[in-house]
């Protein structure tokens, strides 16, 4: 079984009228999957949908 590695995805998502910054530590076994479940979190939290969301940059973080 493939384990979940911690990845930290940056980005923007639109709030009103701004962009804000977002930062998010999400555990996911590759950086799509990374990427595909911020999106989801961030999407059913502020009630978004994706093209209202920007992801910049996804990178691995070590578990420690």
């Amino acid at each position: 079984m493939m384990t979940d590695q911690k990845f930290e995805v940056k980005g923007t998502f639109l709030m009103g009228e701004d962009w804000m910054p977002y930062t998010k530590v999400i555990a996911a076994p590759n950086e799509n999957q990374a990427r595909e479940r911020t999106l989801a979190v961030i999407g059913s939290k502020h009630n978004l949908k994706r093209r209202y969301i920007k992801v910049n940059a996804v990178k691995a973080v070590s578990a420690e």
